[in-house]
């Protein structure tokens, strides 16, 4: 009776089934309660169990031997030659005759190769996942050249890590790995140089260049950014997206003439205006805490003692923000914002440029982490500072010689920040907000203006 009940199962059809597997198993407890077990009984279950375990054996090892023809099967590994991605590109770039001259080495990496190659020395000094090694067999991995220009390919030109497969050797997971290291590599290695806040030196060129212009104190333009997201989680694009547009993510910056970017905030909602974002910015908080320099500066015979940035109209009449005229009235009025919205622009030029440069920036970002995303904005803001501190001397339109005689040419300078207390710190925030203080230099800088470039035609 129970030979002729495993008959009929179809253990084939059931190998990889573990359910039947367990109603089988069941079975066997069912029969063995409901059967008296007598002697031969109990000789013909013991014969029954082995006779199936053969059985699902044998079929087991038919199936591995035997592969089914129309089952799928997964390569896991791909020889990619690695080796030869690696010569390649050091023929194409890093020889003493490449076959690509420096021109196309700094439009398809996006800094010349010095810059390139020092960057590379210090992370494989540094970081040990862009250090080659050795596997069991002796073969050499992929060297650190392979694993920076991936990332600064994608960077660059915003593709997915299969696009370089077929030149690097590298597969698509490799290319995305190579990213999130390189991305926390830079910000570990270089962030707290070429991402700081300015030192009294900086502070003092940024000064001699806004004299220049015809705004003494003023040390920068600050401005708004927003990049796509697009796949924010479902959960979160009410927050994220403002009106009937794409999820974005808001990045506020403060640019100086030569496109360095002093201060970059990243992760806001795009929901969020440019004045929600300065309420929840630390741009000011190292005049509020007393950590930054002071700065002193006269403007048509009046003498002022905090810096300020040049803004569009959205943001605040402070002391420490000059906007434009919507609809000026006389040719002073006229003149101030004319010079006032072509010096403000610096911080759109250094927006294009930053987008330029880096196309993932530019086009939606894919990843569905935010944080890692937030890295990657970081990084290319630390490169693109990089590259502006390696070729500004190349395009730098201001000229400073005449503050370089000595201070008394100078009518902004920098001066050392005694320690403040904590009750100081609500003092200096009525000052930052002063909206007299704010109007009074704006009336001093248009007349400013208007002595200086007032007679030019």
């Amino acid at each position: 009776m129970m030979k002729e009940y495993f008959k009929n199962i179809d253990f084939e059809n059931n190998l990889y089934n573990y359910d039947n597997f367990y109603i089988i198993k069941k079975t066997f407890v069912m029969l063995g309660k409901k059967t008296p077990m007598s002697s031969s009984s109990s000789d013909e279950v013991d014969e029954a169990v082995e006779e199936m375990v053969d059985q699902v054996v044998d079929n087991f090892i038919d199936s591995v031997i035997h592969a089914h023809p129309n089952k799928p099967t997964r390569r896991a590994y791909i020889e990619r030659h690695r080796e030869q991605g690696h010569n390649q590109l050091w023929n194409d770039y890093f020889t003493e005759n490449p076959t690509y001259p420096p021109e196309m080495f700094r439009r398809r990496f996006r800094m010349n190769k010095p810059l390139f190659l020092r960057i590379v020395e210090r992370i494989t000094n540094e970081v040990p996942y862009f250090q080659q090694r050795r596997n069991a067999c002796g073969r050499n991995g992929l060297s650190a050249l392979q694993k920076c220009t991936a990332a600064i390919r994608m960077l660059a030109y915003g593709q997915s890590g299969d696009t370089y497969d077929e030149y690097l050797r590298l597969g698509d997971s490799t290319s995305r790995l190579c990213l999130e290291n390189f991305t926390n590599a830079i910000i570990y290695l270089f962030g707290d140089e070429y991402l700081r806040s300015p030192t009294p030196e900086d502070l003092q060129r940024l000064l001699d260049v806004g004299e220049v212009c015809g705004f003494p104190g003023m040390i920068g333009s600050i401005d708004c950014m927003h990049w796509e997201w697009k796949n924010c989680p479902t959960a979160w694009k009410g927050q994220y997206t403002r009106g009937s547009g794409k999820p974005t993510i808001v990045l506020e910056a403060v640019a100086s003439q030569d496109l360095w970017i002093w201060h970059a905030f990243f992760g806001l909602p795009g929901t969020l205006n440019d004045i929600n974002v300065l309420d929840r910015s630390p741009v000011f908080d190292d005049i509020l805490q007393g950590r930054a320099p002071k700065v002193k500066f006269k403007v048509n015979n009046h003498t002022y003692r905090m810096a300020y940035y040049l803004t569009d109209g959205i943001y605040p009449k402070w002391a420490t923000f000059i906007q434009s005229i919507p609809l000026p009235q006389g040719p002073k009025a006229e003149l101030f914002a004319e010079r006032q919205e072509s010096t403000r622009k610096d911080v759109e030029r250094a927006f294009g440029v930053l987008q330029s440069r880096f196309a993932i920036v530019n086009n939606p970002a894919l990843l569905w982490d935010k944080e890692k995303i937030g890295k990657i904005m970081r990084t290319c803001v630390i490169l693109h500072n990089m590259i502006v501190e390696n070729e500004r001397h190349g395009y730098a339109q201001i000229d400073t010689s005449e503050f370089e005689l000595g201070e008394s040419s100078r009518s902004s300078r920098v001066q050392r920040r005694e320690s403040i207390h904590v009750g100081d710190m609500l003092g200096i925030r009525r000052e930052v907000r002063d909206k007299e203080k704010h109007d009074r230099l704006k009336a001093d800088l248009m007349e400013n203006i208007w002595q200086k470039f007032g007679n030019e035609d």
